[in-house]
């Protein structure tokens, strides 16, 4: 309990601290990106997941020290820091990935037939690659068990294909759907806000330690990082800290076995990806912005994302889509304490 809590206060604190820095930094360096849901079009710093990583790596190498020097050292299955250093190794090189996509970004922006200036960053080809060899650390290690709890279908043993196959699968597939959501000050942050806690209170509550100690100290790097997320956003997250959620996400169920809840809560961005699937992954989750300062879908009333599915029930502001998504993620990130499905 003591390297747990002295982790997710570092964690915390390290964030909060360094995002200013950060914002200063990156604003001088001018790797900004347009804040498109505002009228006069800011140009914001762009690459929040640097200020995670850094609370989130911070807090668990303080979680690692303090369990290594302790009187009382609880290595087990659960508790073995390699696998913790692997995570670590792996998140440090998603984060390099999503930087080198916000680097790209902010030099390319088109503009739609509706007049709307939209980011284009690398080839939605290429994004997988980037994060594929992220992966490795946890398929040399063969992270998690091979035996897996599959929604509707039950325990599966993939034996030795599951680290050569499921864990990259796994890995790259939650970076880059995690990644498919977003534009709205606010949004990644929130959402990510929800599903690492309703994972992490998951995993502390059936005794996965190390799953627990990663996603609650994203937690609270995240609740830091929201104060200058929200609206109106100082700072844009970036596909550095969209691929890091996804990544840390899946990490986390892999070292935690708990695939089948990790899967449940992140059950949005499943049907994100179907619903940018319909699209063939070119539209974007942007609204056309009025005078009023209210949302209208870009593509009339085609869904192609879960912003459209609400942008075209009423006329709302980029604050109030967010608010609807968060939600909608608290609502899928009970479901695995009820054990619906």
């Amino acid at each position: 309990m003591k390297a747990f809590l002295i982790s997710t206060i570092v964690s915390f604190l390290i964030t909060y601290f360094i995002t200013p820095r950060v914002i200063n930094f990156l604003g001088a360096a001018n790797i900004v990106s347009i804040d498109l849901h505002k009228q006069n079009k800011p140009r914001l710093p762009a690459g929040g997941g640097i200020c995670i990583s850094s609370g989130i790596l911070t807090g668990i190498l303080c979680y690692v020290g303090v369990q290594t020097f302790s009187s009382v050292s609880p290595y087990g299955s659960q508790n073995n820091p390699i696998q913790l250093l692997a995570v670590i190794s792996s998140i440090l090189m998603v984060t390099l990935s999503g930087l080198l996509d916000d680097l790209n970004v902010r030099s390319k922006v088109v503009q739609t037939k509706d007049g709307i200036n939209v980011k284009i960053g690398f080839p939605q080809w290429v994004k997988p690659l980037l994060t594929l060899p992220a992966a490795v650390p946890l398929m040399v290690i063969a992270a998690g068990e091979t035996e897996m709890a599959i929604p509707f279908i039950g325990e599966v043993n993939f034996g030795i294909w599951y680290p050569l196959l499921i864990i990259p699968i796994g890995f790259v597939g939650a970076s880059n759907m995690v990644n498919m959501l977003g534009g709205f000050n606010g949004l990644e942050t929130g959402m990510g806000i929800i599903y690492t806690l309703s994972l992490g209170v998951y995993a502390w509550t059936y005794g996965r330690n190390q799953a627990s100690i990663l996603l609650l100290t994203a937690c609270v790097a995240l609740l830091a990082f929201l104060k200058y997320n929200w609206y109106p956003a100082k700072i844009l997250p970036g596909d550095s800290l969209t691929y890091l959620l996804g990544s840390l996400v899946a990490a986390s169920v892999i070292v935690g076995n708990m695939e089948r809840a990790g899967i449940v809560v992140m059950i949005p961005f499943v049907i994100e990806f179907f619903l940018k699937a319909r699209s063939r992954f070119k539209a974007s989750c942007l609204g056309k912005l009025g005078a009023d300062g209210k949302l209208t879908p870009l593509y009339g009333g085609k869904i192609y994302s879960w912003t459209h599915i609400i942008m075209n029930l009423k006329r709302f502001r980029e604050r109030d889509v967010t608010v609807a998504l968060i939600l909608i993620q608290v609502f899928f990130a009970t479901l695995p304490f009820l054990r619906i499905i």
